[in-house]
């Protein structure tokens, strides 16, 4: 194995023939059995092109704030091997070894005394096949509240499902984006089972990226704000009239659906928490009415 620094940005190291890791690393190996990478960075992905046997990426950040938050991974399209997430000594499979994934991310909890760490097995190369086989993945690790993380599983096991009351309220509070908005268009990708939803938004209360951005034209005229929200296909989603109320988190620079009431619903939702004095974030909601 040799490794190379020359040409690449500091945190991008070239293990020749193996393994292309864009983040800070310590490597171990095990002679025949495993190659272990420990990455410091608390976001980056790992591209292993023509892989042995296995793989054990152990995710380590140097920010201690991380070890207790959320780990989100997006496997990468790949061939020649399965991937699993490792916690508490188990291994949960997110990819088969003919490639197919059950999820598009793949988020959870960093909790306990054992580091979060992805397991990447190749499978045996048949002779003569010629086959270019890749394994591969992004990641990113967030500090995430436990209020956050609560509202988080509370919501996301059935995305399709509307929103209560509360969760509506939660979501507003503790999501990574809020756009009062219409949706332009709905398309549809059958290969990746998402839904994409073109949207036109009035307003931009909040966002943790830049998911919905606006370009002025020649006239010098401030145009509305423009951006795409995911959410899966078994979903439905579809073209409505009347303004919105998107909410939802942000993976790998794209927003995914949270709740999304109809904005006169959300208007009901608000005056009614309000007159119970059930609500603990006046602050912020006060902002979007």
């Amino acid at each position: 194995l040799s490794f190379h620094r020359e040409m690449f940005p500091v945190n991008v190291i070239i293990i020749t023939g193996l393994l292309v890791l864009r983040c800070g690393l310590k490597t171990a190996f095990f002679r025949f059995i495993v190659l272990q990478v420990r990455l410091r960075c608390t976001e980056g992905s790992v591209r292993w092109v023509h892989p042995g046997q296995a793989l054990r990426v152990v995710l380590e950040p140097n920010l201690s704030s991380s070890r207790r938050g959320s780990v989100c991974i997006k496997p990468s399209p790949s061939a020649g091997g399965a991937v699993f997430v490792e916690r508490a000594g188990r291994l949960e499979l997110l990819v088969t070894e003919d490639g197919r994934s059950g999820r598009e991310v793949f988020c959870f909890r960093a909790e306990g005394p054992h580091r979060p760490a992805i397991y990447i097995q190749a499978s045996p190369e048949s002779p003569g096949t010629g086959t270019r086989r890749r394994l591969g993945f992004r990641y990113e690790l967030r500090d995430i509240r436990r209020a956050e993380w609560d509202f988080l599983l509370s919501v996301h096991p059935d995305p399709c499902r509307p929103c209560d009351d509360t969760e509506l309220l939660m979501a507003i509070c503790n999501s990574d984006f809020v756009v009062r908005g219409l949706i332009q268009n709905v398309s549809h990708d059958s290969v990746r089972q998402t839904s994409q939803v073109e949207v036109l938004a009035v307003r931009v209360y909040w966002q943790r990226s830049r998911a919905f951005e606006r370009h002025v034209g020649p006239s010098g005229s401030s145009p509305p704000w423009h951006g795409h929200i995911h959410t899966q296909l078994r979903c439905r989603v579809r073209p409505g009239g009347g303004e919105f109320l998107f909410t939802g988190s942000e993976h790998f620079g794209e927003a995914w659906l949270g709740c999304a009431p109809r904005y006169k619903d959300f208007l009901s939702v608000y005056h009614k928490a309000r007159t119970e004095r059930r609500n603990s974030y006046q602050h912020l909601l006060t902002n979007i009415k």
